[in-house]
Protein backbone atom coordinates (compact mmCIF):
# COMPACT_ATOMS: atom_id res chain seq x y z
CA UNK A 1 0.00 0.00 0.00
CA UNK A 2 1.60 3.50 -1.19
CA UNK A 3 0.28 7.08 -0.69
CA UNK A 4 1.52 9.41 -2.96
CA UNK A 5 0.73 13.12 -1.55
CA UNK A 6 1.01 16.11 -2.73
CA UNK A 7 -0.42 19.92 -2.56
CA UNK A 8 0.39 22.15 0.12
CA UNK A 9 -0.20 22.28 3.82
CA UNK A 10 1.17 18.05 4.08
CA UNK A 11 0.31 16.96 7.53
CA UNK A 12 2.94 15.91 9.52
CA UNK A 13 4.78 12.84 9.12
CA UNK A 14 2.62 11.12 11.87
CA UNK A 15 -0.89 12.12 10.24
CA UNK A 16 0.51 10.78 6.92
CA UNK A 17 1.58 7.36 8.63
CA UNK A 18 -1.82 7.45 10.34
CA UNK A 19 -3.48 7.68 7.07
CA UNK A 20 -1.43 4.80 5.80
CA UNK A 21 -2.31 2.19 8.45
CA UNK A 22 -6.01 3.52 7.85
CA UNK A 23 -5.98 2.76 4.38
CA UNK A 24 -4.64 -0.48 4.96
CA UNK A 25 -7.46 -1.15 7.50
CA UNK A 26 -10.09 -0.08 4.89
CA UNK A 27 -8.80 -2.42 2.49
CA UNK A 28 -9.14 -5.33 4.71
CA UNK A 29 -12.17 -3.94 6.19
CA UNK A 30 -13.01 -4.63 2.72
CA UNK A 31 -11.24 -7.96 1.77
CA UNK A 32 -9.30 -5.97 -0.68
CA UNK A 33 -5.51 -6.66 -1.26
CA UNK A 34 -2.98 -4.58 0.11
CA UNK A 35 -0.18 -5.47 -1.91
CA UNK A 36 0.58 -3.30 -4.95
CA UNK A 37 -2.40 -1.06 -4.25
CA UNK A 38 -1.60 3.00 -4.38
CA UNK A 39 -3.50 6.20 -3.61
CA UNK A 40 -2.89 9.40 -4.90
CA UNK A 41 -3.64 12.12 -1.60
CA UNK A 42 -3.51 16.35 -2.31
CA UNK A 43 -3.88 18.23 0.27
CA UNK A 44 -5.40 21.70 -0.68
CA UNK A 45 -6.95 24.63 0.32
CA UNK A 46 -10.06 26.48 0.07
CA UNK A 47 -9.95 28.05 -3.37
CA UNK A 48 -7.95 24.60 -4.69
CA UNK A 49 -10.95 22.47 -3.64
CA UNK A 50 -13.70 25.28 -4.43
CA UNK A 51 -12.16 25.06 -8.11
CA UNK A 52 -12.01 21.22 -8.00
CA UNK A 53 -16.01 20.86 -6.81
CA UNK A 54 -17.12 23.26 -9.39
CA UNK A 55 -15.09 21.57 -12.65
CA UNK A 56 -16.20 17.91 -11.33
CA UNK A 57 -18.91 17.58 -9.63
CA UNK A 58 -20.73 21.55 -11.03
CA UNK A 59 -21.00 22.52 -7.32
CA UNK A 60 -19.83 26.23 -6.77
CA UNK A 61 -18.94 26.06 -2.86
CA UNK A 62 -15.73 24.51 -1.34
CA UNK A 63 -16.31 21.48 0.73
CA UNK A 64 -13.76 19.28 3.01
CA UNK A 65 -12.47 16.22 0.70
CA UNK A 66 -13.30 14.83 -2.78
CA UNK A 67 -13.17 11.44 -4.15
CA UNK A 68 -12.44 10.15 -7.35
CA UNK A 69 -12.42 6.90 -7.52
CA UNK A 70 -11.03 4.16 -10.41
CA UNK A 71 -13.39 1.65 -10.12
CA UNK A 72 -17.16 1.51 -9.27
CA UNK A 73 -16.69 -1.63 -7.38
CA UNK A 74 -14.22 -3.92 -5.30
CA UNK A 75 -15.41 -7.06 -7.52
CA UNK A 76 -13.88 -4.44 -10.57
CA UNK A 77 -10.25 -4.06 -8.95
CA UNK A 78 -7.74 -6.80 -10.59
CA UNK A 79 -6.66 -9.25 -8.78
CA UNK A 80 -2.64 -8.54 -9.40
CA UNK A 81 -0.47 -5.63 -10.80
CA UNK A 82 -0.26 -2.46 -9.49
CA UNK A 83 -3.59 -0.54 -8.84
CA UNK A 84 -4.58 3.23 -8.43
CA UNK A 85 -7.59 2.94 -6.43
CA UNK A 86 -8.21 6.75 -7.18
CA UNK A 87 -7.49 10.26 -6.03
CA UNK A 88 -8.49 11.84 -2.93
CA UNK A 89 -8.46 15.74 -2.03
CA UNK A 90 -8.10 17.18 1.72
CA UNK A 91 -8.85 20.40 2.48
CA UNK A 92 -6.70 21.07 4.93
CA UNK A 93 -8.03 24.38 6.04
CA UNK A 94 -11.54 22.73 5.96
CA UNK A 95 -10.26 19.84 7.99
CA UNK A 96 -9.01 22.48 10.72
CA UNK A 97 -11.82 24.74 10.67
CA UNK A 98 -14.22 21.23 11.17
CA UNK A 99 -11.85 19.74 13.96
CA UNK A 100 -12.39 22.52 15.85
CA UNK A 101 -16.00 23.34 15.68
CA UNK A 102 -16.43 19.30 16.62
CA UNK A 103 -13.77 19.49 19.46
CA UNK A 104 -11.65 17.07 18.20
CA UNK A 105 -7.38 17.22 17.13
CA UNK A 106 -6.63 17.77 13.95
CA UNK A 107 -5.10 14.56 13.35
CA UNK A 108 -8.62 12.85 14.05
CA UNK A 109 -10.36 15.01 11.47
CA UNK A 110 -7.73 15.06 8.61
CA UNK A 111 -7.08 10.81 8.79
CA UNK A 112 -11.14 10.49 9.13
CA UNK A 113 -11.49 12.60 5.93
CA UNK A 114 -9.02 10.25 4.27
CA UNK A 115 -10.56 7.41 5.27
CA UNK A 116 -14.08 8.66 4.53
CA UNK A 117 -12.54 8.70 0.89
CA UNK A 118 -10.91 5.68 1.15
CA UNK A 119 -14.40 4.22 1.59
CA UNK A 120 -15.69 6.00 -1.57
CA UNK A 121 -12.89 4.50 -3.13
CA UNK A 122 -14.16 1.00 -2.32
CA UNK A 123 -17.50 2.12 -3.69
CA UNK A 124 -19.37 3.47 -0.67
CA UNK A 125 -21.53 6.45 -0.92
CA UNK A 126 -24.26 7.99 1.36
CA UNK A 127 -27.26 9.12 -1.12
CA UNK A 128 -29.64 7.29 1.48
CA UNK A 129 -29.84 6.73 4.91
CA UNK A 130 -29.13 3.26 4.81
CA UNK A 131 -26.16 4.00 2.76
CA UNK A 132 -24.93 6.78 5.17
CA UNK A 133 -25.57 4.01 8.08
CA UNK A 134 -23.55 1.43 6.56
CA UNK A 135 -20.64 3.80 5.21
CA UNK A 136 -20.43 5.31 9.22
CA UNK A 137 -20.12 2.30 10.49
CA UNK A 138 -17.50 1.25 8.53
CA UNK A 139 -15.65 4.68 8.69
CA UNK A 140 -15.90 4.29 12.78
CA UNK A 141 -14.85 0.58 12.71
CA UNK A 142 -11.20 1.34 11.00
CA UNK A 143 -10.91 4.51 13.08
CA UNK A 144 -11.80 2.92 15.95
CA UNK A 145 -9.14 -0.29 15.05
CA UNK A 146 -6.53 3.08 14.38
CA UNK A 147 -6.99 4.15 17.96
CA UNK A 148 -8.51 7.62 16.52
CA UNK A 149 -12.47 6.71 17.55
CA UNK A 150 -14.93 9.36 18.40
CA UNK A 151 -14.62 10.59 22.12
Amino acid sequence: MELIISGGDIPPENVICQMKEAALRCLIHEGVRTDDIEVSVTFTDLNGIHDLNRTYRDVDSSTDVLSFPQYDDTADIPADGMITLGDVVICTEQALLQAEDFGHSAERELVYLFVHSMFHLLGYDHMTDDDKAEMRKAEEDVMSVIGLERK
